[in-house]
């Protein structure tokens, strides 16, 4: 990758793997893992798709417990054991951030596995918000055994750490 902030991202599907993608950025390949669904142009909530799409980056959430402080340009916030994401697309706050507990059906961002330890949360149909199209789309860290994720893109931690150098708000990340 040259000098200075990503200003375009592109993401494509591995040739003959529905799961597994190549996230380009300038001279970077990167390997990352795809939804369960593989990529879709008609993103649903629950179908486990990543969304084809153009997005940017909004924020940065990661754990102080098991990271330090990343270095990044996007804005950055640690997060809590009550920190979640709504995804029912039948309450008001859906595909936005609540504080837990939390009534209405939600993930908890605060999780053991070490997915949402450093994650970076995406525009994917966030202003506004339609009910049903998809929500918590982030970049997060992969399993180390390359599952696929619910619709998300997951890389390695040494990759998120390149790729949150070079990332702002106004990076674009093609998914084709």
């Amino acid at each position: 990758m040259t000098r200075g902030m990503a200003r375009h991202l592109r993401l494509s599907r591995a040739p003959g793997r529905r799961n597994a993608g190549l996230l380009r950025a300038g001279d970077w390949r990167l390997p990352c893992v795809l939804g369960r669904g593989g990529i879709s142009h008609f993103k649903r909530e629950g179908d486990g798709a990543t969304p084809a799409a153009r997005l940017h980056p909004r924020a940065v959430l990661y754990r102080a417990d098991r990271f330090p402080r990343p270095f990044t340009a996007l804005p950055l916030t640690a997060i809590t054991p009550n920190d979640g994401w709504c995804d029912d697309p039948a309450d008001r706050n859906y595909n936005r951030p609540v504080s837990l507990p939390y009534p209405g059906r939600h993930e908890r961002l605060w999780r053991e596995d070490h997915l949402y330890d450093l994650l970076v949360v995406l525009d994917w149909n966030l202003e506004p918000a339609i009910k049903g199209r998809g929500s918590a789309i982030f970049l997060h860290l992969a399993n180390p055994g390359g599952a696929p994720t619910e619709g998300c893109i997951a890389v390695a931690p040494s990759a998120m750490h390149r790729l949150l150098r070079i990332m702002t708000r106004r990076t674009l990340i093609a998914i084709d």
